[in-house]
């Protein structure tokens, strides 16, 4: 009997097929499992937005207030803040670093394309390193109107 197992060259010749098979999928799986772990590292990140004081200006050189606030309303320190063009135009990008009240404060003369009425500044933030935050959705847009259709 045991002359015919090692006599039969099929079964010697599977043997590596399927080791090599279940390797493969061993490592498939291994690698699911650790994309699956390291997800859930980061369900422990906390989403950033901002909060615009005001929330509506006119065109020309205005002073906004920025806070960078969690979900839940806590202002957050050493953030960056950066405004750039939405539908409204800035001459520059202008980035401004949040204190220690998550409030920042910048220097914006936004203005509006001919015929248009309002339009808005897009508002972005670079979170505190190490923090455990992150700004993947959007954020709060500051709203421009222009001045003569801004009501009193």
């Amino acid at each position: 009997m045991f002359e015919r197992f090692s006599a039969d060259e099929r079964a010697i010749e599977g043997l590596p097929v399927r080791l090599v098979i279940a390797l493969v999928v061993g490592i498939a799986s291994l690698s699911v499992m650790m994309n699956t772990l390291g997800g859930l590292t980061a369900l422990g990140v906390t989403e950033l937005d901002v909060k615009p004081q005001p929330e509506v200006v006119a065109e020309g050189s205005n002073e906004i207030t920025v806070t960078v606030v969690t979900p839940k309303g806590e202002p957050v320190a050493n953030a960056t803040v950066v405004a750039k063009d939405g539908t409204a135009t800035l001459s520059k990008i202008r980035p401004a670093k949040t204190g220690t009240n998550g409030k920042a404060t910048l220097q914006l003369a936004p203005s509006l394309g001919p015929n248009q009425e309002e339009g808005t500044i897009t508002l972005d933030v670079k979170p505190p390193a190490g923090g455990g935050y992150t700004d993947d959705r959007e954020n709060t847009k500051l709203l421009v109107v222009s001045g003569s259709g801004q009501s009193s």
